[in-house]
């Protein structure tokens, strides 16, 4: 028997990542918060990069192994974890779906960029960025509900955390970002009625995200003022 926890921050994406696989896997795990503004020394021990998720297994030996990155964990979990499998089957497809997660982590990056932009022309620069990456995506869907069907896959746990936070930056205006998409759109609507990705976070979720977008002086916010 193992037992496992994962370390984790309120917010973070890729830390959502592991806790939608452990939950689609039906796996009893302990979940820690930490303040990654003030690390506790424990944490910085075990995580090389001193970063979230990282996944503590304990065996009843007394053994313990920590494993971090986010796509580490969720392949560990699937090639361990009984339940239904996240990965597709046929190698080429399963390597195409690792591509795409990839892919889900650069628009984390332009994700950042947008949600922390101090200025209206980096503020527009990003959106044009995760415009042209959501028109991919849209290229790329199936006819859902899914990213490749009606099988949920680690794809759609990667992409889940993404969309959650234009269920909070719509609340500040319509940025347009999905105008058109009708795949992405319906893709979006059926992963956030998923008990996976809405158990990934706690209630509080939104309030936090804004008291980060405050935190970072967000133009986001003065946006919302100024309409």
């Amino acid at each position: 028997m193992r037992k496992l926890t994962l370390i984790s921050h309120h917010l973070c994406p890729y830390v959502q990542r592991a806790a939608i696989a452990l939950h689609e896997k039906g796996v009893s795990f302990e979940r820690i918060n930490i303040d990654l503004a003030d690390k506790p020394d424990w944490f910085l021990k075990i995580s090389p990069l001193g970063k979230v998720p990282l996944l503590r297994i304990q065996e009843d030996d007394g053994r313990e192994e920590a494993l971090f990155e986010s796509s580490v964990i969720c392949e560990y979990l699937e090639e361990t974890q009984p339940g239904a499998g996240l990965h597709p089957a046929d190698p080429l497809t399963r390597a195409r779906h690792r591509g795409w997660m990839e892919f889900g982590s650069s628009v984390l990056s332009d994700l950042w960029g947008y949600e922390t932009a101090s200025d209206k022309e980096q503020l527009d620069a990003k959106r044009e960025a995760l415009v042209a990456k959501f028109a991919t995506l849209e290229r790329a869907l199936a006819d859902g509900p899914y990213f490749s069907g009606k099988n949920f896959s680690l794809v759609d746990a990667v992409f889940a955390p993404v969309f959650r936070y234009f269920d909070v930056f719509d609340r500040l205006g319509n940025s347009g970002i999905f105008d058109g998409l009708e795949r992405v759109t319906r893709w979006r609507k059926a992963l956030s009625e998923r008990g996976s990705v809405q158990d990934a976070v706690g209630e509080d979720y939104p309030q936090r995200l804004m008291q980060f977008l405050e935190k970072h002086n967000s133009v986001l916010l003065k946006q919302s003022v100024a309409a």
